[in-house]
């Protein structure tokens, strides 16, 4: 019988020899994006780092781990903290307070803001900048968001999103003129005293309802006139009854002397 043909001894050899130069030729393709992209994020800590010393750590401390009577840790806040409370303005407070005004200049570049917002990221994980995708209000329900709306947010922002008061001189500021992204950012960290609405509680879609509902109350404005502060039938019942009553006795006032 004829013998079978074996395999000559150095073919495996050459056989994992071609792999590992496959394998390394793949890895120098795509090895150099790889370092681009970490140096790129290395220096966006480095640069936050700095930032965030210079402006930040005179109440959060030079590790932002927070100072008593100050200002609080910001381990865990995340990204999108960082990004809501310095891209609306509130931060850096002039002074410690109660609560961080809404209605103060931003005093940072939207990349300067990144690079604090990847800085204090490294300090603890928490919610990230969202995706525009769920920050589109034209991809919402307004239907559905306004639901959402007034049954977890009306009682402090009012049904109109115009605000109100709270308790030890705080309040719930508007939500009119306010990005989608930062009303997204709100809901995922729940600054001050606003509670946190993560993905157990409200998913991505339903957050992006609310914005559609927002931004729907914004784009219909006032169409029955001046709006007595979107506070409801209180106050325009009250405008009714004292402008009422004011034009009833100058009108019998008027009455009277005529007849006099």
């Amino acid at each position: 019988m004829p013998t079978l043909s074996r395999r000559h001894p150095a073919a495996i050899a050459l056989l994992i020899m071609l792999g590992l130069f496959v394998t390394g030729t793949a890895y120098a393709a795509v090895a150099p994006q790889q370092t681009e992209a970490t140096v790129t994020s290395s220096d966006s800590v480095a640069n936050g780092k700095k930032l965030f010393v210079a402006n930040c750590a005179t109440c959060h401390g030079a590790n932002g781990l927070g100072i008593k009577d100050a200002g609080p840790s910001l381990a865990g806040v995340g990204a999108a903290s960082v990004d809501f409370q310095m891209g609306t303005g509130r931060m850096p407070m002039a002074a410690p307070g109660v609560q961080a005004p809404s209605d103060i200049k931003v005093k940072f570049t939207d990349e300067e803001i990144s690079d604090i917002a990847a800085y204090v990221s490294t300090l603890g994980a928490g919610p990230s900048v969202p995706d525009a995708e769920y920050t589109d209000g034209s991809k919402g329900d307004p239907g559905k968001g306004g639901q959402i709306f007034r049954v977890n947010c009306a009682m402090c922002h009012n049904s109109a999103g115009a605000g109100g008061a709270l308790t030890r001189g705080k309040d719930a500021p508007k939500v009119n003129d306010v990005s989608g992204k930062h009303i997204y950012e709100a809901m995922v960290t729940g600054p001050q005293s606003m509670p946190v609405f993560n993905d157990k509680n409200l998913t991505p879609e339903d957050k992006r309802d609310v914005i559609a509902y927002i931004e729907a109350q914004q784009e219909a404005g006032n169409p029955g006139g001046n709006p007595l502060g979107s506070l409801g039938p209180v106050p325009e019942g009250l405008f009714a009854w004292t402008v009422g009553l004011g034009l009833l006795v100058g009108f019998a006032v008027w009455l009277g002397q005529k007849s006099a």
